[in-house]
């Protein structure tokens, strides 16, 4: 199982799209060369697979044992479901924000508290849905959460410096510079294009202007 490996999924799948000349307009009104919907990749079972594979090795690799799977809302739910049921662990995920009835939770499922909880997320940007996550867990579920895995990764400074703040370690499948590197390999960008999204990585607020 190799990063490359899931990067060319994500390329193949049409999860990940790579456009210079016509950037994407993204919901916080900013434009960017890449965009990601990792939601698709649910739909392709051997690919599918591949993944789920890889985040089985992620665990071995690190040696984590937890307690929980978390799945974020909603993208990352269905990857810690097939995770959870791989590794035969239990699972709950965490709503964005708290139920407008009820008790107003934002965790599903039965968590017991003092667990060791790993979160799983499908695309890290600025890292806002997975630190949301991770502090509800330690709040509400008054568990402990140290680490986060993910598909992939923009490898944005802001996403790295919220981690940092929370002593959240963020472990991806893949990352956009594995990501470029095939996508070069693949003939779907020059490596202007190639050095113009990496641009984007470094500045994002302000590559547009």
């Amino acid at each position: 199982m190799t990063a490359e490996k899931i990067a060319e999924i994500l390329l193949s799948c049409n999860a990940v799209k790579l456009n210079v000349k016509n950037p994407f307009t993204y919901t916080s009104g900013l434009k960017g060369p890449i965009y990601t919907d990792n939601r698709v990749l649910i739909s392709y079972p051997q690919e599918r697979e591949i993944i789920v594979d890889g985040f089985l090795n992620m665990l071995k690799e690190r040696g984590l044992k937890p307690d929980y799977l978390a799945g974020t809302a909603t993208a990352g739910i269905p990857w810690a479901a097939f995770l959870a049921h791989e590794s035969s662990l239990p699972m709950v995920y965490v709503r964005s924000k708290p139920k407008e009835h009820g008790a107003g939770r934002q965790i599903e499922g039965m968590l017991k508290k003092s667990q060791n909880v790993l979160v799983i997320e499908d695309l890290v940007t600025t890292g806002g849905s997975a630190i949301n996550t991770v502090k509800v867990l330690r709040a509400e579920g008054e568990c402990m959460v140290h680490d986060v895995f993910a598909i992939f990764s923009y490898g944005l400074a802001k996403s790295e410096e919220a981690f940092r703040a929370e002593s959240v370690a963020l472990t991806t499948l893949t990352d956009i510079e594995v990501l470029l590197g095939v996508a070069l390999n693949r003939g779907d960008l020059t490596e202007e294009e190639a050095e113009k999204v990496r641009k984007f990585r470094t500045d994002p607020e302000n590559w547009w202007k």
